[in-house]
């Protein structure tokens, strides 16, 4: 081995973060990023879109992890000879944004916005967004993310925007666009629907009335002589009923206390029904598909030619409250509408077209 090799001692105590800087300054020193491009030009491509994150607030620990992550796999398929196009972005968009300057206005819901102008409402929102870009790429340098920041998509720009659209017609064109129903939150202050990320925002948990209903069967061997006793936290979608919904693997019982007899899962007889009932006989859930029963509200017309209200199966019911029987009312439950859908059911929906948005 040569004498004369150099090298750089490792100090007993080591100044980590001014080993990352040294690192950070070598790196850009040497084009390393732009470099590890121009090297892998002719390889296959490997596609990553950044999920991008919304200036509008300061960045904080949750950022880090997550643009750890999407460094760790790019560099990882750059290293295999794939050629990885890192740009990136910003999101524009979203409730948060608004709620944001909302707070920063004084505003407490949609009137607020439309009297203050909603071009003026949308300049103040498309300023807040870019209000600490400087501090995410600071962060970004810091990380070592390499990324291209120089020219990032921002998703309020038109050309963003126009390219949604475009892409959009390109699915549409290739016939794999459908109109179906979905069921999603909706926020009667802001008067929108909601995502997912957006209702865990303001996300709260509320007493909420829940209700007792007996719905009389009309076919099965307890037609005439028994009811199903169906729980709710939902009364006010009980006009819209389209189902009962009972676990499969669960043993339901008739119960009796001389007067009538109610059909209740066997572990919630004394939390429902209370003392001085007397349980007759037993059955699985299994057994109770398509049994029918009296609609409990004859307020709608109900679509001619669909079928529905008798019993189904879904797995999702269980016996920790309530009677072990659930009201379906699929154009106001998500899971209602899955368990509804794998028996054909119609989506009946009580409010007008016109006040749904």
């Amino acid at each position: 081995m040569s004498s004369d090799r150099r090298y750089t001692p490792v100090p007993p105590q080591v100044d980590l973060p001014a080993m990352e800087r040294e690192v950070l300054a070598l790196w850009e020193d040497a084009k390393t990023f732009d470099t590890s491009l121009r090297q892998t030009e002719g390889g296959p491509t490997w596609t990553f879109y950044e999920g991008p994150p919304t200036a509008n607030g300061q960045p904080g620990v949750h950022h880090v992890e997550a643009r750890v992550f999407k460094d760790v796999f790019p560099r990882f398929k750059t290293m295999q000879g794939y050629h990885v196009v890192r740009k990136a972005g910003w999101d524009c968009h979203g409730l948060p944004v608004e709620i944001a300057v909302e707070k920063e206005l004084g505003f407490n819901g949609k009137g607020d916005i439309e009297a203050y102008g909603v071009a003026e409402f949308n300049a103040k929102c498309r300023e807040s967004v870019l209000r600490h870009v400087d501090e995410f790429e600071a962060m970004t340098r810091r990380l070592g993310f390499w990324v291209d920041a120089d020219d990032p998509y921002r998703t309020m720009d038109p050309e963003y925007v126009q390219s949604v659209w475009w892409s959009l017609k390109q699915v549409y064109d290739k016939g794999l666009l459908a109109e179906d129903y979905r069921v999603a939150p909706y926020c009667p202050r802001c008067g929108t629907g909601l995502s997912d990320h957006e209702l865990a925002q303001g996300y709260e948990t509320v007493v909420d009335p829940s209700v007792y209903v007996r719905f009389p069967l009309t076919s099965g061997p307890y037609a005439g002589t028994a009811a199903l006793l169906v729980w709710t936290t939902t009364p006010w979608t009980l006009v819209s009923n389209t189902a009962v919904a009972v676990r499969p693997d669960v043993t339901y019982v008739t119960a009796t206390n001389g007067e009538e007899t109610l059909v209740v899962a066997e572990p919630l007889v004394e939390q429902a029904l209370g003392e001085g009932w007397t349980v007759q006989d037993r059955f699985t859930g299994t057994e109770m598909e398509r049994w029918s029963y009296e609609r409990p509200l004859d307020l709608l017309d109900w679509p001619e030619g669909e079928d529905g209200h008798f019993v189904l199966l879904a797995d999702y019911v269980t016996t920790e409250d309530g009677t072990g029987l659930v009201h379906q009312s699929p154009a106001f439950g998500a899971e209602d509408l899955v368990a509804t859908r794998a028996y054909g059911l119609p989506v009946v929906r009580p409010v007008p077209s016109s006040v749904v948005t």
